[in-house]
This record gives structure tokens, C-alpha cells and sequence, in this order.
């Protein structure tokens, strides 16, 4: 139960910080939100493989 929890609170913390940089930086341009989207989701797929998948 306690390694969901985790995964859980990591992928809450990757759409969080995704949505805010959205709204407050790319409100209006599609082109650059998505590559930082994209980005973002590749950064943290590597922490996790890296450092997560084996705990």
C-alpha cells in the first residue's frame, strides 16, 4: 500500500506542476505548452526509471 501511495503522490505532483506552468506561463500558446508538457513527463519518466523503479 505504501508504494502506490507514492506513485500516487509522484504522479499527483507531475500534473500539478504541469497545470500550473500551463496556466501561468502557456495559457495561450499551444505549440510551446505542449513540448514543456512533453518535457516535463520525459524528466520525470527518467527520475522514476532511474531512481523509483527498484525501491
Amino acid at each position: 500500500m505504501g508504494r502506490q501511495l507514492g506513485l500516487a503522490l509522484y504522479v499527483l505532483a507531475m500534473v500539478g506542476l504541469i497545470v500550473g506552468l500551463d496556466v501561468a506561463f502557456f495559457r495561450g500558446h499551444f505549440w510551446p505548452r505542449l513540448m514543456l508538457n512533453v518535457g516535463i513527463v520525459l524528466v520525470f519518466l527518467a527520475c522514476y526509471l532511474r531512481f523509483l523503479k527498484h525501491s
